[in-house]
């Protein structure tokens, strides 16, 4: 279970680190810790390591999310993501990530799944706004809008 220590906090700004450990998987821990804590728009940032997941890309053409998967374990190098409401006003966790390779090679894309091992150390800060998506006709994403 995911160690939660909040760093600061005053009347427009919390900060938290959360920190991931061996088996649990990243983006179903951020969506529940952005829940729980009823975030509306936050940045996310982010290192450790993962044994397996999977990342994707987004191919316009297809207007679809193309899977990538990961099967080693791999160094995460960078993740940056944020948090905003959704079209049905749910906290939406949006993540990107570079993954290194035990080569020095690179892997990098939205994050679908990560499977911590050993840990993720993950700093999340609210903004004191709100961040909110609507739909996009020219590719059918939530994106940010307002």
């Amino acid at each position: 279970m995911a160690i939660v220590k909040k760093l600061t906090q005053d009347a427009e700004l919390r900060t938290y680190a959360v920190i991931l450990e061996t088996g649990e998987e990243a983006m179903a821990a951020l969506r529940d810790f952005a829940q729980a804590e009823r975030l509306t728009a936050a940045h996310l940032s982010a290192i450790g390591a993962f044994s397996h997941g999977v990342i994707s890309y987004f191919d316009w053409e297809a207007k679809e999310y193309r899977n990538i998967p990961v099967n080693e374990q791999v160094e995460v190098a960078a993740l940056s993501g944020d948090v905003a409401l959704d079209p049905d006003e749910a906290p939406a966790v949006h993540v990107h990530v570079v993954l290194g390779r035990r080569d020095g090679s690179a892997l990098a894309g939205h994050l679908s799944t990560g499977f911590v091992r050993p840990t993720l150390e993950v700093i999340v800060t609210e903004a004191p706004g709100h961040l909110r998506k609507q739909i996009d006709p020219a590719s059918g994403l939530a994106l940010i809008r307002r």
